[in-house]
């Protein structure tokens, strides 16, 4: 199963706001074996946010969108996804009656609260108040890291996909002496490597076969000056 993470503000891309729901949702998906192929943050206008779902809705199995929902002026994300499916958007007769449940009137919220794309899912928000929605393989959820967190739990069992095994090795060499190397290991394993500079190199290497990784990972040790991983930073 192959993904795409959307994320909706105009303040994550001035860096008002750090991005913490994107790191969180890919390592979510990341464990549960789905693979993660776009990660894109889009500003809160609905042409943008609607080209957006529609490219990745066709190219992908699902597409999280996060962000946007509530009934404030640039809320736009609801309105975008449903354009993105020529659908429009209406009061959903669940959603209200949801939060009738937990005490919410009518004249508690504004109305475009539980407006949201015609034929949806709804999807209800345990932390907060606005609801989220799916709409065919995409699903709607809050920007607020506490309400995405929770009503992504509602629906976590709906992503799947093999799940993968990783093993790091940590080398006290430089990259580019590595690429050798990096090649044979890529001839002789079926992994994928990657490598990330810093003090040392670690060595990441994936495989949907556990054992497979643990041998390439030996290899790496064997073939490389590897340090064990609580060494590195040691005292100084």
């Amino acid at each position: 199963m192959n993904t795409a993470v959307v994320t909706v503000g105009d303040e994550l891309l001035v860096g008002d706001t750090e991005n913490t729901n994107a790191t969180w949702l890919c390592d979510r998906l990341d464990a549960r074996g789905v693979g993660v192929r776009r990660v894109t943050v889009v500003p809160d206008e609905v042409a943008e946010i609607a080209r957006v779902v529609n490219e990745y809705h066709a190219e992908y199995d699902a597409v999280i969108v996060t962000g946007g929902l509530g009934p404030t002026h640039d809320d736009v994300t609801m309105e975008a996804v449903a354009a993105a499916f020529g659908r429009g958007v209406e009061e959903n007769e669940e959603a209200a009656a949801w939060l009738a449940e937990r005490g919410y009137s009518g004249g508690d919220l504004a109305a475009e609260t539980t407006h949201l794309p015609v034929d949806c899912r709804p999807l209800r928000n345990e932390a907060g108040v606005a609801p989220g929605a799916v709409v065919e393989s995409v699903y709607v959820l809050p920007g607020v890291p506490g309400e995405m967190k929770a009503m992504f739990e509602s629906v976590e069992g709906e992503f799947a996909g093999t799940r993968t095994h990783v093993a790091t090795v940590d080398v006290d060499e430089p990259e580019s002496e590595l690429l050798d190397r990096f090649a044979s290991l890529r001839e002789r394993f079926d992994v994928r490597v990657g490598s990330y500079p810093g003090q040392v190199v670690t060595v990441k290497l994936t495989g949907e076969d556990e054992a497979e990784v643990e041998r390439a990972a030996a290899w790496v040790r064997d073939h490389a000056d590897a340090v064990e991983r609580e060494s590195v930073g040691g005292a100084e």
